[in-house]
């Protein structure tokens, strides 16, 4: 993330050449493909290399590049539950959000790692791990929040000019309630639609927000209370997880074998993601399942 205000946008852009996925421990891979097609499944090629590629978009705390280094609540799940399947090395290719699918499809990488809301319209497109965190939402307006908004609600009845993720759940939101979002590539770039005027108010997740209002206090925005939205009367109970190929079940059962683990364990999950500012209200509830949610639950 690039801005006076701002971390280091990820812009990791390196091309390797993927005939033998042996690569650098912990580096940072750019246009590249993975290769299922040398035999045995993807959780077999993984274990032979030893290396992980996963898509990331750029959201902190979740996945994103710090000084060099691929960071992030996700990212730090995702090097806890592939070691323990045999997988050393985790590497990241970064790209828009709203490519992230697309590029997993396009075997730009092996996984996705952006705690990406579980929704049905992606299921269809993709399979999802189980619950990694639970979601609720945030606004970011100007300091001193002039148009005093609370909610989605709110900004759909105050007429202000909102920004949205290209690809994220807020953006779906806005459209349910017929709100003309403007479409913005990353959160840097919704902060700075707020600073610069731009937009009056850009809604994502409550962590994401808050962590990006701290890491820039200079940004001259504030960032309200967490909310779960609602459409036409009905919370909008979200969860993300990790998004793998539909044909790459024996990859995404081994993965959900060891989330359980954490999940099931609070202190253990704190220990990997407290770090990135995630609390035990973000632990996943263990009744809403990718399966309700792929259903339409939430």
């Amino acid at each position: 993330m690039t801005s006076t205000m701002s971390k280091q946008r990820p812009a990791v852009r390196a091309a390797v050449a993927f005939a033998g996925m042996m690569v650098a421990a912990g580096s940072l891979a750019g246009c590249t493909k993975t290769d299922t097609t040398s035999g045995g499944s993807l959780l077999q090629q993984l274990q032979d290399s030893g290396t992980v590629t996963v898509g990331f978009a750029g959201e902190a705390p979740y996945s994103f590049e710090q000084d060099g280094q691929l960071t992030g609540a996700t990212v730090a799940l995702h090097r806890e539950i592939f070691k323990n399947l045999g997988i050393d090395n985790v590497e990241g290719v970064s790209t828009d959000f709203g490519a992230l699918i697309p590029g997993l499809q396009a075997r730009r990488f092996d996984v996705v790692s952006a705690g990406m809301s579980i929704l049905p319209q992606r299921c269809e497109q993709a399979a999802f791990s189980e619950p990694e965190f639970n979601y609720t939402t945030a606004l970011m307006v100007p300091k001193g929040n002039p148009a005093k908004l609370t909610d989605m609600q709110s900004v759909q009845q105050s007429g202000v000019r909102m920004a949205a993720m290209t690809g994220a759940i807020e953006s779906d939101y806005a459209q349910q309630l017929g709100i003309d979002a403007m479409q913005v590539a990353s959160p840097q770039d919704g902060m700075d639609a707020v600073a610069n005027g731009r937009a009056d108010v850009f809604a994502l997740t409550g962590i994401s927000l808050n962590w990006l209002a701290q890491n820039n206090p200079q940004a001259p925005v504030e960032v309200t209370n967490s909310f779960v939205a609602e459409i036409d009367g009905v919370p909008q109970v979200g969860a993300g997880g990790t998004v793998f190929r539909k044909e790459d079940t024996e990859l995404r059962d081994a993965y959900n074998a060891e989330l359980a683990k954490i999940t099931s364990d609070k202190d253990k999950y704190l220990s990997i993601v407290g770090p990135f500012g995630f609390t035990a209200e973000e632990l996943p509830d263990p009744n809403l399942t990718t399966a309700k949610l792929c259903g339409g639950a939430g």
